[in-house]
């Protein structure tokens, strides 16, 4: 059956054009109940549709079989409650389905991903497209009562379809809905209709999933002395009229991690004035959280403030404490000089919440038998929230997730919900699943349906497969990477020619011939964007079966590459260049040290030893004059750990060692990533994915300098110039002393913290290209497929370039491909931080305060080590100075090594009195 709707829109040129809409209604769409004989089968797909007798928790409300239907509202506010395991049987609507996709994209992606689970028999059903449940909207009638209509509809057509089952015990449809004017509705027209309340706290075996109910309704949450503390927001289209206007700003909100009273609004567009706004005080914070994004309105000039040095942590002792609030609020009016004074303002509004499940711990009230606690969440530029909860005893001492729902005027905190209990604090598994959690880093398991655009096993390169691959076989191809090293991106090549030229090969996993654009496998591996790695596993961006094995350039095995070879003379100087794709067998898969003693040998003088010393002699002449032009050479304290076998914990801990072939590698593959960048640009100017690294500002190096030149009067030379990056590069060189090795390291690696983040953009949208790290005009990322979904594009620019495959339009729309860019931007910039909370976890990296003691960077003291696990949350390596000696200070000798005993756990004990 055919309908359609036809209504006239006027153009923006003033014409008057006529629209007419179909719209196809159809009979044989099955209601996705196994036991019904007079639907047409459902069609295949995933998900299994309504059980035949419906299982899950009974409820004292409906103690016969029955399926759930929830309506719009319940669906984005109660999504953790419907994704728990008791929660069975469920009708989605497709009128539901689009308002959800329309309004939440996350609950959108929650809800598809509990539909497709087939132990929870979920079934969407596409009520719009069926001729019995589809209803015209009436003159009159708003969008949303029309969509309330139709859901009521689709209620009374299932209880009827039910009805002509043949089963001694009639299934029921109940319409779940927190909207009381819909409810009303549904009872008037004999719908059975709950609220997620009623129905939760009617399944009397499950009492512990009333903790999850998110609070819908601010009313009848908020605090018992109703005293109003937060200004009242203002409404969404005022407040666009007055950005607009200029009255007001946009931009993202950013709290302060040492102090709760003080956060940093960063305005939206291009305009340098203003960039950044400070917020101070509880009132002008108007309950706004770390990532929001709001309207703020700036005070008049006599109003501003300077940023704050004072540390204040919320102690969240006495929630209704407003005159302590006040008087901390004073401690950070402080005297300044008018140039420190910054723009200063007050949110007015929420243009958009960013808030997203928070991991914690519960901190219990202090009264007998309270249910109202609050939550204190890991990351300290969170509020505390209020949850209600029967669990406290249980919960108290573990990692938990909650949610928050609103954040009432009259509430000195928002409210939330207990969502998930993660495990005991402390506990390695644990602490890393907060850890991932925490920065966001996608860590399920890969769907099945990623999975289905795997190769099937056993793979063999077929004829298809060589069509336009060049035969590279024969080469003497050679990988080095680091010792465990299962995920090989790269191999290299090194061999004279017959014009005494010398002909270098990189070669890389071709992994975007087994990732084609726009399946499932594609969209997972673009939204994870890097592997993860922690310090004792891997958070692959693709499936294994393609990371560790048919991607992985292993030795003695035949791997499709993708080949970047040049023509050089023994000067290094490029003569030719040609990229193809290529099938390669390496004949080693060596680590570095490896490679190291076969290039150091007298002995060795086979192919791949011969391969390795022409790479290496090339390497160094290339990394000179890489220096040579300006490129700095930054250090970064990476460090390996070495796991007991048995118990998985870290038993030892070393930096890692770089050596001449270390070098050699990366050399060889800044060489390939130049190269190819040059290559996707020249042919495709707007749509090229690029890297780029700005030059950081000035102020950006003023700890360098000052911890130079606190070191000035003992080491001879010790000045660091910041001009530009070959005069860094320089007064770096120059920074040693005989009398402490480790000195240019230790400025290095503050160097290294002056940088600016390096970048992903598209070509078409950005004008500077200039890689500052490198001293390189054009830089992009190659070399690395298995690991970075950014080198998968590039791939697919490069194959195009030289015709070995086929464009698509998302590879030519330089909007979508800046939009892919700040994602991978963003997931790598996780990435970062959660290898180092990693290895903070592991190490316990410690801080220390000295009173009355001026000591300054690099100062050598000797120190007793001792673990402050008063907050467990938190805890933190103290230490205590020996020396130099401070009066009042006086520290026994053997403390830190009764601390250290009284703090191993026994097994390890055990191992160490061996």
């Amino acid at each position: 059956m055919l309908t359609s709707r036809m209504f006239l829109k006027r153009t923006r040129a003033g014409a008057v054009v006529k629209v007419v809409r179909e719209h196809y209604l159809r009979e044989d769409i099955p209601c996705g109940a196994a036991g019904c004989g007079r639907c047409p089968p459902r069609p295949a797909g995933p998900g299994l549709g309504l059980e035949a007798r419906p299982s899950g928790a009974a409820s004292s409300l409906c103690p016969g079989p029955h399926y759930l239907l929830p309506d719009t509202n319940l669906l984005l506010h109660q999504i953790d409650i419907l994704e728990d395991p008791v929660i069975k049987n469920v009708i989605v609507l497709q009128t539901v389905l689009q308002e959800v996709r329309n309004r939440s994209a996350p609950v959108y992606k929650r809800i598809r991903d509990v539909i497709q689970n087939p132990e929870k028999h979920f079934y969407s059903f596409t009520n719009e497209h069926h001729r019995e449940t589809y209803i015209e909207q009436e003159q009159g009638e708003s969008s949303n009562d029309r969509n309330d209509r139709a859901i009521r509809v689709a209620v009374k057509w299932y209880n009827e379809h039910l009805k002509k089952i043949e089963d001694e015990e009639k299934i029921q449809v109940i319409f779940l809905t927190n909207d009381r004017a819909n409810k009303e509705k549904a009872l008037e027209e004999g719908i059975t209709a709950y609220t997620c309340e009623e129905y939760i706290k009617s399944l009397v075996a499950n009492p512990d999933l009333v903790d999850r109910l998110a609070c819908v309704s601010d009313e009848g949450k908020e605090i018992e002395s109703g005293k109003i503390i937060f200004p009242e927001h203002i409404p969404l289209s005022k407040l666009q009229q007055g950005i607009k206007s200029g009255i007001y700003v946009q931009g993202t909100y950013r709290a302060s991690r040492d102090n709760y009273l003080e956060a940093t609004v960063w305005v939206h567009g291009d305009a340098e004035e203003n960039k950044e706004i400070i917020i101070q005080g509880l009132k002008h914070l108007n309950r706004a959280v770390h990532e929001d994004i709001v309207a703020v309105e700036l005070l008049a000039k006599d109003e501003w403030v300077a940023p704050s040095s004072v540390v204040l942590q919320d102690d969240g002792q006495n929630e209704d404490d407003i005159e302590n609030e006040e008087e901390k609020e004073n401690i950070l009016k402080t005297s300044v000089s008018k140039d420190m004074l910054r723009p200063t303002g007050r949110v007015v509004g929420i243009i958009k919440r960013n808030w997203r499940p928070f991991c914690g711990m519960l901190s219990k009230s202090q009264i007998k038998e309270a249910r109202r606690h609050l939550f204190t969440p890991a990351d300290r530029r969170i509020p505390r929230i209020r949850i209600e909860t029967r669990q406290a005893d249980t919960l108290e001492g573990q990692r938990i997730i909650v949610a928050i729902d609103g954040w009432p005027r009259n509430s000195r905190y928002p409210n939330g919900h207990f969502v998930k209990n993660l495990g005991s604090a402390g506990d390695k598994e644990t602490e890393t699943e907060v850890l991932l959690l925490e920065h966001d880093v996608p860590h399920q398991p890969f769907s099945q349906s990623v999975l289905s655009f795997l190769p099937q096993m056993p793979w063999s390169i077929t004829e298809q497969d060589m069509k336009y691959r060049e035969d590279l076989r024969h080469l003497c191809v050679c990988s080095v990477d680091p010792p465990g090293c299962t995920d090989i991106d790269d191999a290299l090549h090194c061999r004279e020619v017959e014009n005494g030229n010398i002909e270098v090969g990189v070669h890389i996993a071709d992994v975007s011939h087994f990732i084609r654009p726009g399946n499932a496998l594609d969209e997972e591996s673009a939204k994870r964007g890097t592997t993860v790695y922690l310090c004792e596993k891997r958070i692959d961006m693709v499936p294994e079966l393609l990371s560790s094995n048919l991607c992985s350039l292993r030795s003695n095995v035949d791997r499709l590459a993708f080949s970047c070879i040049w023509e050089m003379n023994h000067k290094a100087e490029i003569l030719k260049t040609r990229f193809t794709k290529s099938i390669i067998n390496s004949k080693a898969s060596l680590t570095y040290a490896e490679a190291q003693m076969r290039i150091d040998s007298a002995t060795m003088n086979d192919d791949i030893t011969i391969s390795l010393r022409g790479l290496n002699k090339l390497a160094k002449i290339l990394k000179k004059r890489r220096i040579d032009n300006g490129a700095l050479v930054l250090s970064s304290p990476e460090v390996r750990f070495h796991m007991d076998s048995e118990t998985h914990d870290p038993i030892d801990l070393q930096t890692k060692e770089l050596k001449e072939t270390n070098s050699m590698v990366e050399e060889f593959m800044l060489l390939a990533n130049v190269s190819v960048a040059q290559k996707i640009y020249d042919e495709f100017p707007e749509f090229a994915l690029l890297r780029k690294h700005p030059a950081p500002p000035p102020s950006n190096y003023d700890i360098l300098v000052k911890a130079a030149k606190s070191q000035a009067s003992l080491y001879h030379n010790l000045e660091i110039k910041t001009d530009s990056a070959k005069a860094l590069a320089e007064s770096l060189d120059k920074a040693e002393s005989p009398a402490f090795p480790y000195l240019n390291t230790l400025l290095r690696i503050m160097a290294t913290r002056c940088m600016m983040q390096a970048v992903y953009f598209c070509s078409g949208m950005d004008n500077d290209f200039h890689h500052y790290g490198l001293a390189s005009p054009i830089y992009t990322h190659f070399t690395s497929p298995i690991r970075r979904y950014a080198d998968i594009i590039v791939h697919r620019l490069l194959a195009v370039a030289i015709g070995a495959d086929s464009t698509y339009p998302e590879l030519t729309d330089k909007h979508k491909l800046a939009d892919m860019c700040k994602n991978l931007n963003y997931r790598h910039k996780m990435a970062q931080y959660a290898q180092r909370a990693s290895v903070a976890f592991h190490t316990q990296v410690p801080s220390l305060t000295v009173e009355d003691t001026t000591l300054h960077v690099f100062d050598k003291v000797k120190v007793n080590v001792m673990l402050d696990a008063s907050n467990i949350q938190h805890q933190k390596i103290r230490m205590v100075l020996v020396e130099p000696k401070i009066l009042g200070n006086d520290v026994p000798a053997n403390l830190s090594t009764e601390i250290s005993s009284k703090n191993e756990p026994e097994k390890k004990k055990k191992k160490l009195q061996k």
